[in-house]
């Protein structure tokens, strides 16, 4: 099911109250981070917060500054009745496609709460298959609803805590700082190295690297 309305300034929780006014005793938010960069997991969390402890300020997390995201994930995790995280690496990325590994870390995130939501409010236009309950998708959910922006904030903050890891790995394409986006840094790195073992095969810029890399070795 896809619901659409008009553009709001911040989330709040009327989708959630309507759906527990409508029966629901557990609704979750899910959301991911890292759809876009070349290299790099895709991090999904689900979250179902507290109706009476809902940390203010909740917002889509590309709103907030790296303070402001780090000081909101620690209040959801000290707040929220249940929080998961699920990671698809490249390798999932590679044999689900983006799309695909994305629902699928929808899917696996909202299975994996502890807690069985009733329903579950989905960022963007598609619901995934595998979900435990009925759920909807808000397009623009993070701006939408405080359930998918705390999901927004966990996997932004957890992912871009990974690329830090990620950059003490691979230290040549400065992972910590770009993310795994396509930055002039990343090209020109990716150019250089070649492609290392955090990057998406088949992103075309990695891909075009390999051949690159195969026709040197050739």
């Amino acid at each position: 099911m896809l619901f659409d309305s008009s553009i709001q300034t911040e989330p709040d929780y009327c989708h959630e109250r309507e759906l527990l006014a409508r029966g629901a005793r557990v609704v979750a938010g899910v959301d991911e981070a890292g759809r876009g960069p070349l290299a790099g997991p895709v991090v999904v969390s689900a979250v179902v917060l507290d109706a009476n402890a809902i940390p203010p300020g909740l917002n889509d997390s590309k709103k907030l500054t790296e303070e402001q995201r780090e000081l909101l994930f620690q209040q959801v995790i000290d707040t929220a009745l249940a929080v998961s995280v699920v990671v698809a690496p490249p390798s999932i990325i590679l044999s689900h496609n983006i799309r695909g590994a994305t629902l699928w870390g929808m899917a696996q995130a909202a299975c994996s709460l502890g807690i069985r939501p009733d329903r579950v409010l989905i960022d963007g236009r598609d619901v995934p298959m595998g979900l435990p309950c009925d759920g909807l998708a808000l397009i623009g959910g993070d701006g939408r609803s405080v359930s998918i922006a705390a999901a927004s904030i966990v996997a932004k903050v957890t992912r871009d805590r990974m690329c830090r890891i990620m950059d003490c790995d691979a230290p040549g394409f400065g992972f910590a700082g770009h993310k795994g986006y396509s930055t002039p840094q990343h090209m020109q790195a990716l150019v250089q190295n070649g492609p290392c073992r955090h990057h998406r095969e088949e992103f075309a810029p990695v891909a075009e690297a390999w051949a690159r890399v195969r026709v040197a070795v050739a």
